[in-house]
């Protein structure tokens, strides 16, 4: 069994990520300045919990690959 990118959650909240960052760049830019400092606040916040999502899942990746427990390893 081949991993598919597409059933990773890793990659969903990378995909994720990036169309926040994309929309905070388009507000702040066209938005008015009031609005703009309120988004930039509310996505700096969560950002930051977006990357110790997908840290966190990595670091549960690997311990299951460590401990042979992967769907992904030969029988």
């Amino acid at each position: 069994m081949t991993p598919n990118i597409f059933k990773s959650r890793k990659f969903w909240l990378m995909i994720f990520d990036v169309v926040l960052s994309n929309v905070v760049f388009f507000v702040t830019k066209y938005a008015a300045p009031e609005l703009s400092k309120d988004v930039l606040w509310l996505i700096g916040s969560w950002q930051p919990v977006i990357v110790f999502l997908i840290t966190a899942i990595a670091i549960e990746d690997a311990a299951a690959l460590r401990s042979g427990i992967s769907p992904f390893l030969p029988k």
